[in-house]
């Protein structure tokens, strides 16, 4: 399994995700390649805050494009006090075996203000496709 660490932050929440292929499930001679990506989002502001939603565009080597929205994260809408993180592990399938992820999270403080918590591009690749 291959592994790529992509830290990001913006404002008050700092995101860092891993990303894995997953050869055991991926179909190459079908055109299916799975990928696992293992996202840690930490509080770095001094208010507590929620995830509500998520926004996904994943692009697959080939241009084609696939969004993705949805209330929270792993049936979760985690509350983050100050200094808190909060790590699950999703997938993706892709008909290649290269591709981006990018996306949003819907934060809330608990002083009510919302704001988005960027996602930058990260890469879902297949061990060896790039040097």
């Amino acid at each position: 399994m291959s592994r790529n660490i992509f830290p990001e932050r913006d404002g008050p929440i700092r995101i860092a995700v891993e990303t894995a292929y997953v050869p055991e499930q991926s179909e190459p001679a079908r055109k299916r390649y799975v990928f696992a990506y293992t996202i840690t989002i930490s509080n770095e502001g001094e208010l507590p805050t929620q995830l509500l939603t998520r926004h996904w565009v994943i692009t697959d080597a080939a241009g084609k494009v696939q969004e993705v929205r949805g209330e929270g994260v792993v049936g979760e809408q985690p509350r983050l006090e100050p200094g808190d993180s909060f790590r699950y592990t999703s997938g993706a399938v892709l008909e290649t075996p290269l591709g981006t992820m990018q996306g949003t999270y819907h934060m809330v403080t608990d002083e009510g203000t919302a704001f988005e918590a960027p996602i930058a591009p990260f890469r879902l690749s297949m061990p060896h496709v790039l040097h």
